[in-house]
């Protein structure tokens, strides 16, 4: 009789145990279709058009020696800044490894001090400056001017990521997030989002371009003529993929000046002669 009973005991514990599996699979399957669902690109994406023309705070971030890095300090250039996670072994390398091939293009066409990049890892737990080191040198990104790499903690990320527009949710790979870089006005204004893994050189540097060029009128006369000519003539070259200085441009300028000088001598020498 007790051998029935302990057998009907373990029976019961089974089914017990099979039970609490269950539902522990279940509820693990919930929770995976919740995180999965949670992010809709098309939201996200509203959500990143929604902070072009915002002001970019000046948060205060650690570089990858672990000292403090204040935003505040990036103003007078355009700033360039994309959002990654350390430990993605796919997307965000991609991503990096991409934006650094256009960096190069748009320092070479605008010059290595006219801009800033930076790159923030939003996994803070993960992400600390240390990581944020061995990133960048993996990519082989480090000897890059004006490239920094930044770490930050659980308050600041939220509060930046929510200031550029940029979501990101945990998910079963990781994180999901759009493939984003803003692009920074001088005054700390966002005046574009780029999308995209492998994003478009001309994507990237023609808002760059407007931004470095784009100088006001206020700066003095023979600068803000030199800026507008380096504006126009900065042309890309879909067959090399770089950008240069088309001088045929600046000589159909002044051609076209030059006659219509000619134009208005010749008439202004007729209309003497006629009196």
């Amino acid at each position: 009789m007790a051998t029935i009973l302990r057998q009907d005991d373990r029976r019961v514990g089974s089914a017990r145990l099979h039970r609490v599996l269950l539902a522990c699979l279940v509820a693990g399957l919930a929770g995976a279709a919740a995180a999965t669902t949670s992010y809709d690109r098309d939201d996200a994406l509203a959500f990143s058009q929604a902070a072009i023309g915002r002001d970019l705070a000046g948060f205060t971030l650690r570089d990858t020696d672990g000292q403090p890095f204040d935003l505040e300090q990036l103003r007078g250039k355009p700033l360039v800044i994309s959002m990654i996670y350390t430990s993605c072994h796919h997307v965000c390398p991609a991503i990096t490894r991409n934006l650094g091939d256009t960096i190069d293009v748009a320092q070479e066409a605008l010059g290595e001090d006219a801009f800033v990049v930076i790159s923030v890892g939003f996994d803070w737990r993960v992400d600390t400056p240390e990581r944020m080191r061995q990133f960048a040198s993996g990519l082989g990104l480090t000897d890059i001017p004006n490239w920094h790499f930044l770490a930050t903690d659980a308050g600041v990320v939220d509060q930046l990521s929510d200031n550029l527009g940029f979501i990101f949710y945990p998910s079963a790979k990781g994180f999901d997030h759009l493939s984003q870089a803003t692009v920074v006005d001088a005054d700390g204004k966002i005046y574009r989002q780029v999308y995209g893994v492998d994003v478009e050189t001309t994507a990237l540097v023609e808002p760059l371009k407007e931004l470095v060029f784009n100088t006001p009128r206020s700066a003095g006369f023979l600068e803000h003529w030199i800026s507008t000519f380096k504006l126009f003539c900065t042309v890309y070259d879909p067959n090399s993929d770089r950008y240069r200085f088309d001088y045929s441009i600046f000589m159909a300028i002044i051609v076209g000046v030059l006659s219509l000088g000619l134009i208005a001598f010749f008439i202004v020498r007729e209309w003497r002669h006629a009196r």
